[in-house]
């Protein structure tokens, strides 16, 4: 694994949880860097940091604010 590949990996908090949650990623990505788009989609998808997860999580909050709102009515 390059110097830069772990530099990055270190200085993210979330990418350090996972990788000791998972230490299989180590493996893939000392054996090939580019495993690293697919660590980073891992990560978005266990921490839900997917655009389709923020706009899921607003409708949401949407939701509750308009359910508040029309029980106060």
């Amino acid at each position: 694994m390059d110097v830069f590949l772990q530099q990055k990996l270190t200085e993210d908090t979330k990418m350090a949880e996972l990788l000791k949650l998972n230490s299989y990623w180590y493996k893939e990505l000392n054996r090939n860097s580019e495993q690293y788009k697919n660590f980073v989609n891992a990560m978005k998808e266990k921490y839900h940091l997917k655009v389709t997860d923020k706009i899921n999580n607003a409708i949401d909050n949407i939701d509750i604010i308009t359910g508040i709102l029309d029980t106060l009515k």
